[in-house]
């Protein structure tokens, strides 16, 4: 392992990409200190960024590795990317929700969207035959679509791009097996791989298209990749030939940037994280909306004891798990989530609230829904596209 200070601390604190362990709101700060990730809030933000993405207006991303990098991009008018994606083992649910939410976010700001739809991961983590990860995919990026993604954006499948599946060598070269046992802990070897092809994902859009500042946004649980990646960057240069020359110009790829919202906690319980072994945590945006409403009555809240305590004291909406939901996806409005915010500080009943809330929530999701099918086919067009890059 190297001496870059991002690496320090790994053997203290174990971070796992795969796993479904929930950092507490105490540990948030710490994780930051112990891995060399920087406050949002101790950055120079321009209002014009506030205003375009609600997740950086609302507090959602509270660290980050390099955003002033691409702030500055944005302020000199220079391309800039976002690369993400999604490991397509099943339908979109509340957590895969904000990362694509977020992305769109970014793209207001000017970034040009790759997205990676990682069959090859979900087969080593989950299991998903590749046939059977694409159907899901289509769903997926249908989804998203939905949300805003730019149709004209690159997205493409692990298995069928040569960059990613050509990097676990050229990054194998670099590292060793305990320098990845000590990033991501004791892992069958098929992860350690397909962390390898994360690094082809995240360095694509510059060995594609050439050096430009990359922004990654993720959860604080993916940070292990990113910790990665930047470790590596070095060792690899965007290959261009000269056309009057004929000569191969090397130059140095920029380290990808990164921002980190917090983990979204299960409905049933904000200890713990969304998991399919509990399904009342979560809820998959396509499920029968009798049940998405049924969870969503028995989610966990901010309320007292009792009516009394409640009117006397108010309610505490930081720790409703309704109110996380409107905050970061269901409800678009300022004002009125501030005013729900208000109420619920002044007293407002939980009863009252979630009933209002629940109506809001299953609009969204309805209307979500009707738009998602006429973004099916715009989906399989975009993943059927041949991939513009052949690798090293």
């Amino acid at each position: 392992m190297s001496d870059n200070p991002e690496n320090k601390g790994e053997k203290s604190i174990q971070l796992n990409p795969w796993g479904d362990d929930l950092v507490a709101d105490d540990d948030y700060i710490r994780l930051c200190e112990e891995f060399g990730i920087s406050l949002v809030q101790e950055l120079e933000i321009p209002y014009s960024a506030f205003e375009k993405n609600r997740f950086l207006r609302r507090k959602i991303i509270y660290g980050h590795r390099d955003l002033g990098m691409i702030l500055k991009a944005i302020r000199e008018e220079k391309p800039w990317a976002i690369l993400s994606g999604i490991k397509p083992s099943g339908q979109f649910h509340l957590g895969t929700l904000t990362t694509a939410s977020e992305m769109v976010e970014f793209q207001k700001m000017g970034g040009k969207i790759y997205y990676a739809v990682a069959d090859l991961e979900s087969y080593a983590d989950n299991n998903t035959p590749l046939d059977t990860a694409y159907k899901y995919a289509v769903d997926n990026i249908a989804d998203i679509l939905t949300l805003g993604l730019d149709p004209k954006s690159y997205v493409y499948l692990q298995s069928r791009e040569q960059i990613p599946k050509d990097m676990v060598f050229m990054a194998g070269r670099h590292v060793t097996n305990n320098m990845m046992k000590a990033i991501y802990g004791e892992r069958d070897f098929a992860l350690y791989m397909a962390a390898l092809v994360q690094v082809g994902d995240i360095l694509l859009p510059q060995l594609k298209d050439g050096p430009m500042p990359t922004l990654v946004p993720v959860g604080i649980d993916q940070d292990p990749h990113l910790r990665l990646v930047r470790d590596l960057t070095r060792h690899f240069k965007y290959i261009k030939k000269n056309r009057k020359t004929k000569k191969e110009v090397s130059s140095p790829l920029f380290k990808p940037a990164a921002t980190y919202h917090k983990l979204l906690p299960g409905l049933d319980d904000v200890t713990k994280k969304m998991s399919k072994s509990r399904p009342n945590s979560y809820f998959n945006l396509g499920d029968d909306p009798i049940e998405i409403e049924k969870k969503l009555k028995r989610a966990f809240t901010g309320g007292r004891r009792n009516m009394e305590e409640q009117k006397k004291l108010g309610g505490v909406p930081e720790k409703c798990m309704i109110y996380k939901l409107l905050q970061i996806h269901f409800q678009p409005d300022d004002n009125k989530l501030q005013d729900r915010y208000l109420r619920c500080k002044e007293g407002m009943l939980c009863g009252t609230c979630k009933k209002e809330s629940v109506q809001i929530i299953m609009d969204f999701i309805k209307e979500h829904n009707e738009k998602k099918q006429e973004m099916i086919p715009i989906a399989k067009e975009m993943l059927s596209r041949e991939p513009k890059t052949s690798g090293f």
